[in-house]
């Protein structure tokens, strides 16, 4: 009987204490910041290491592309293209709104003076 009795004054001294760590907001909120603290560094390094091998990786394409010509003159129509595919798909996509737009206005306007005047009074 008296083990029960200190096992739970025990498991009650446990949930007081649980109870103040939640209540206690100042605690808490260190503890959130040192949290987001050690994300950030974690993920500061791991941004470190990626960016040191990107760079390697690049330095080491400039380094090839420097000894043959082809490389470097096969880049830039590559580049062109994408770039020229990429206005031709926004011209196209603002072209069609457009029209949209105005078939839309056109279609509202259509209606004849009566029924728009009886539509405001209605």
């Amino acid at each position: 009987m008296r083990e029960e009795i200190e096992q739970t004054r025990a498991e009650l001294g446990d949930t007081v204490e649980a109870l103040a760590a939640k209540t206690d907001v100042k605690a808490r909120a260190k503890q959130a910041l040192g949290d987001v603290a050690d994300r950030t560094r974690q993920q500061l390094a791991v941004a470190k290491t990626r960016t040191a091998q990107v760079a390697g990786t690049s330095k080491q394409r400039v380094a090839e592309a420097g000894r043959n010509p082809t490389v470097r003159r096969a880049a830039p129509p590559t580049a062109a293209a994408v770039a020229v595919a990429v206005v031709a798909g926004t011209v196209l996509v603002v072209v069609q709104r457009r029209r949209a737009a105005t078939a839309a206005r056109n279609a509202r306007n259509a209606r004849s003076w009566p029924a728009t005047w009886l539509d405001r009074y209605r």
